[in-house]
C-alpha cells in the first residue's frame, strides 16, 4: 500500500516554546507549500491540543510528528526524579497526540541532550538496562494509543549513549515493542555511521 507523502516543517525553526499563539504560523506553512507540521512541545501545558488540531484542519495541515524535548531535567537513565519526569512528560505527549491525530513522537527519548561524558562499561550496561525498562513502559502506552516512538541517535558531542544506527537497532531489539522505531538524522549519521547507506538498510 502506498502512503501519501508529506513535506513537513519543524516549529523550532520559528518559535520556542510552541504555544496556542504559535498557530499563527500555520497559514505561512501552508502558503509555502508544506502539508505537515512537526510540532515541538516543550511542555504539554503550553497547548490545548484540541485547539491546535482545529487550526491544523483549518489550514489543511497534519501534525506528522511531535518533537519531544529532553533538557537536563528529563533523562531516562538519570536520577529517579529525572526518570519519572521523563515518563510523565512522554505519557502526556502520547495522550495529546491522540487529540492531534499525530502518529509519531520523535527525539532522543533515552537521555537528556548534552550528557556526553563516557562512563565505564559496567555503568553503561546498567544505564542501558534502566532505559530498556523505562522504554518498555512508555511503549506499552504508545501501543495502547496506536502511536509510535522513534528514537534518534545523536552524535558524540550531544550524547555518549546512542550514537549509531546499530546501537538504536539493538535498543529496539532489547525493548521488543512494535511501537519503538528509529528516526535517522543524516546530520548525526554523517559523523557517526561509517556508511549511511548500509545503516539505513540495516534499520530497514
Amino acid at each position: 500500500m502506498m502512503r501519501e507523502m508529506h513535506f513537513g516543517i519543524n516549529t523550532f525553526l520559528f518559535t520556542s516554546p510552541f504555544t496556542d499563539r504559535s498557530v499563527r504560523l500555520f497559514s505561512k506553512f501552508r502558503r509555502w507549500g508544506f502539508t505537515s507540521v512537526e510540532i515541538a512541545i516543550e511542555d504539554p501545558r503550553h497547548i490545548d491540543p484540541a485547539f491546535v488540531k482545529r487550526e491544523l484542519d483549518r489550514h489543511d495541515l497534519v501534525c506528522g510528528s511531535v518533537s519531544a524535548c529532553f533538557g537536563a531535567d528529563r533523562d531516562l537513565r538519570g536520577t529517579p526524579k529525572q526518570q519519572q519526569a521523563t515518563m510523565n512528560y512522554v505519557m502526556s505527549l502520547l495522550d495529546q497526540m491522540v487529540i492531534l491525530n499525530c502518529p509519531t513522537l520523535i527525539g532522543p527519548v533515552y537521555s537528556c541532550v548534552g550528557r556526553a561524558d563516557p562512563v565505564p562499561p559496567a555503568e553503561y550496561r546498567r544505564q542501558w538496562r534502566t532505559v530498556v525498562k523505562n522504554l518498555r513502559t512508555l511503549c506499552r502506552k504508545a501501543e495502547s494509543r496506536g502511536k509510535q516512538i522513534c528514537l534518534e541517535p545523536l552524535n558524540r558531542f550531544e550524547t555518549d549513549f546512542i550514537n549509531t544506527c546499530g546501537q538504536a537497532v539493538k535498543m529496539i531489539d532489547d525493548v521488543g515493542s512494535p511501537a519503538l522505531k528509529i528516526l535517522l538524522d543524516t546530520f548525526h549519521m554523517n559523523i557517526e555511521d561509517s556508511s549511511i547507506e548500509s545503516s539505513i538498510l540495516n534499520a530497514g
